[in-house]
């Protein structure tokens, strides 16, 4: 999801006085000191901003500070790590995201954490990547696609946002289900990556909706498909890929986002906590900010995010492993 301003996103008039008076399911416990949401990103990205709206939320909601301190570096681990580490007492929580909470499982060979030591307590928000190709570029569905990739086994080039990144193992994943070789062409960010697709030097990207949609709707690049199960309110007339072809019936990639804590947080702290971040998520203001970002609430139960997790885990451990592709932390 794209960078954007605290001040763009939280700044909603009709949002904030909202958050206290989400109610619904909230449990009775409170934390009576200071809490802390880390985030292990830097600032103005999507895992930073949905720290600051479950902070502010629950900060309204206690009336506790609820306060966010950004812990960026080593693609999220040194703040998951901080987390770890902190007490299980309510106090420290953590403001996640796919990279670290599933994909550096697998990715990276000397990890100074292990799942079991952080606990998935609420989703927050998700939403997919999707294919894009230069508008000069001679294909103009699935089909094509892979009829193009076929044609120059290895030759076709794919940009990425660096090595690991979700926009690096999405297309992955997808060349291992077509049975298709093209050549990974890594950047440091979106930006440069999209740079050289809008100049032709690079065949495909997958990336998030919302950092190319713009140069859809110019015509700049074509959106071949999004990733997500379902399609996307914003381009309604791009398909999911998964129902483009047969191959592609079991593949499905959320960028997705969520809280999480230490291990050994008592049930009653995980459940309150879940219970007020779906007290927000049901907000109509909420959920139109989410729209905006080109995602959807992740309202789920502790158990059904922990299982959300699992299942997540898995899923890249396969595509790390077919790859052969492994990291060193740090």
């Amino acid at each position: 999801m794209p960078a954007i301003t605290r001040r763009a996103t939280l700044a909603l008039p009709a949002l904030l006085p909202a958050l206290g008076r989400a109610q619904a399911g909230a449990g009775a416990w409170r934390p009576g000191q200071q809490v802390r949401i880390i985030v292990p990103a830097a600032a103005g990205g999507t895992t930073d901003i949905m720290g600051w709206l479950c902070a502010q939320h629950l900060q309204a909601r206690w009336g506790t500070p609820v306060v966010v301190e950004n812990r960026a570096g080593a693609g999220g681990t040194i703040g998951t790590l901080e987390t770890v580490r902190a007490r299980p007492d309510g106090t420290t929580l953590l403001s996640g995201n796919i990279g670290p909470q599933a994909i550096a499982y697998s990715l990276f060979r000397n990890l100074p954490y292990k799942s079991e030591q952080i606990l998935p307590i609420a989703g927050q928000i998700r939403g997919p990547n999707v294919l894009v190709v230069n508008a000069d570029t001679p294909v103009r569905n699935m089909a094509e696609f892979v009829a193009w990739l076929r044609a120059d086994p290895g030759k076709v080039s794919y940009a990425s946002t660096g090595v690991g990144q979700s926009t690096h193992l999405t297309p992955v994943w997808l060349l291992q289900l077509l049975k298709a070789e093209a050549i990974h062409v890594p950047f440091r960010g979106s930006a440069p990556a999209q740079i050289e697709l809008l100049a032709g030097n690079v065949g495909f990207l997958i990336d998030n909706l919302t950092g190319v949609i713009e140069h859809i709707r110019s015509g700049k690049l074509r959106a071949l498909a999004v990733t997500s199960a379902e399609r996307n309110s914003k381009v309604p007339e791009v398909p999911a890929a998964r129902e483009t072809l047969p191959e592609l019936a079991q593949f499905e990639v959320n960028t997705w986002f969520g809280l999480f804590g230490p291990a050994g947080l008592p049930t009653e702290i995980i459940r309150t906590v879940n219970a007020e971040i779906n007290a927000m998520l049901d907000l109509p203001e909420t959920k139109q900010r989410f729209d905006m970002l080109g995602g959807v609430p992740m309202r789920f139960t502790v158990e059904e995010f922990a299982s959300w997790v699992r299942v997540e885990t898995d899923k890249w451990r396969g595509v790390i492993q077919r790859e052969g592709l492994q990291l060193d932390a740090g």
